[in-house]
């Protein structure tokens, strides 16, 4: 194979393991990280909650389901982000939070 093939081989697998966008024309989303301890995921929340409007996940708001710590630390997340500027800093969460570029709406809960 050719040196410039191997490259562009080499940055598109980069691109793939450490989920580096390509080209991307939305804006992120911020989740938390499947392995974040629960208690780290209660801390996201009550952090964001003590600044957002977190009813969405309380029981009847339109994101209680699915009724998961990870989901529900999830949105709140998210939309601290959004209404933080979409800093990568706002998405931080003492490292718990990342960005993902495919939307995490399920049912009735719009990100």
């Amino acid at each position: 194979m050719s040196s410039q093939l191997l490259t562009l081989l080499f940055i598109l697998s980069a691109a793939v393991i450490y989920h580096i966008p390509v080209v991307t024309c939305i804006e992120p989303w911020c989740v938390a990280l499947p392995a974040t301890t629960p208690e780290q995921l209660e801390a996201n929340i009550k952090f964001a909650c003590d600044i957002i409007d977190c009813s969405p996940i309380q029981y009847g708001g339109f994101c209680y389901y699915p009724n998961t710590l990870l989901d529900h630390a999830s949105f709140v997340m998210d939309n601290y982000y959004q209404s933080h500027g979409r800093t990568f800093h706002a998405c931080d969460f003492n490292h718990s939070g990342y960005l993902i570029y495919s939307d995490p709406s399920q049912g009735t809960c719009i990100y």
